[in-house]
């Protein structure tokens, strides 16, 4: 009983900062400072609209060539530290080692998770993700200034071709804010057997098939695969099989699901853009900024991690 009260309040204080407090405000920034898009993002921009997801390529998004390599170099890294983690768990002494995993999805090494990592702009990434490329994209698909609540990198496991499907390797949609938009950088080719993300085309807010499970702050996320089957037409699901340097994005308060890899492992980059709204009633952030060395954002940059 005192969690349904507990919750209850969660979503009444999500509403009150939706409507109200912290949106009303990155709002009115929006609508006094538009971002200026260019061809390419402006056409990534019309698909999340029209279908709740976009694909293009890194290197047609980010024109910045120093920033491409930083981030693919990141990458390189993340990898080659997390094989040489997944070999010492396989030692036989049993002395494994650190590698950064949560309760129920084992199968998902994260460079950051939610340590309190305390990220500059020396992360790749992170300072990818805060350049207008991306950024501008973010704030012209929620129609507000957006917060950045969450960057990571993530090795997915693969795992035995008759295991069960567990955790967000389900058909699941996320329920910490209505206002989403989740970028996803293969670092890596994806093929079927390389764990690819899935998207139901028109599953966001406002799509023909977001009826199947209507978005609800705090509610539960898992939608049964054969209510997904009943109640979505197959050329609705997008199987997102793309070779490096292919980036999504796409609002992921619409069903979605991803991360089974059989053959061989997925690698990512990912980061949720959502409201502000969200950080003050259902959300945390997995980093933290170092003031100090954040120098040279933007206005709507240090917004975005303030």
């Amino acid at each position: 009983m005192a969690k349904a009260v507990e919750n209850r309040g969660i979503v009444a204080t999500y509403a009150l900062h939706e409507h109200l407090l912290s949106n009303r405000a990155s709002r009115r920034l929006h609508e006094s400072d538009p971002p200026s898009l260019n061809d390419v993002q402006r056409s990534a921009l019309e698909a999340v609209d029209r279908e709740g997801y976009a694909t293009l390529r890194f290197d047609e998004l980010v024109t910045d060539e120093a920033l491409r390599d930083a981030v693919l170099a990141q990458g390189a890294d993340f990898v080659a530290s997390t094989e040489a983690g997944l070999r010492e768990e396989s030692r036989e002494d049993g002395q494994g080692s650190e590698l950064r995993r949560r309760p129920g999805k084992e199968f998902l090494v994260r460079a950051h998770s939610f340590d309190g990592v305390r990220l500059g702009l020396d992360h790749a990434w992170l300072r990818a993700c805060l350049s207008p490329y991306l950024l501008d994209v973010a704030r012209a698909y929620l129609r507000m200034w957006p917060k950045l609540s969450y960057v990571d990198l993530w090795y997915t496991v693969p795992q035995p071709p008759e295991a069960d499907r567990v955790a967000s390797q389900l058909w699941h949609y996320d329920f910490d804010d209505k206002h989403l938009l989740k970028a996803f950088l293969y670092l890596d080719d994806v093929d079927a057997e390389t764990g690819p993300f899935e998207y139901v085309a028109g599953s966001q807010p406002g799509g023909p098939h977001h009826d199947v499970r209507p978005w609800k702050p705090m509610g539960f996320g898992r939608v049964p695969e054969d209510e997904v089957k009943r109640a979505v037409p197959d050329e609705a699901i997008r199987t997102f099989t793309a070779p490096r340097g292919t980036i999504i994005f796409c609002n992921t308060s619409g069903l979605h699901r991803g991360g089974f890899a059989t053959s061989r492992a997925r690698v990512l980059a990912t980061a949720t853009y959502c409201s502000p709204a969200s950080l003050a009633a259902l959300s945390e952030r997995n980093y933290d900024v170092d003031p100090s060395r954040l120098s040279g954002l933007s206005r709507e940059g240090r917004y975005a991690v303030s």
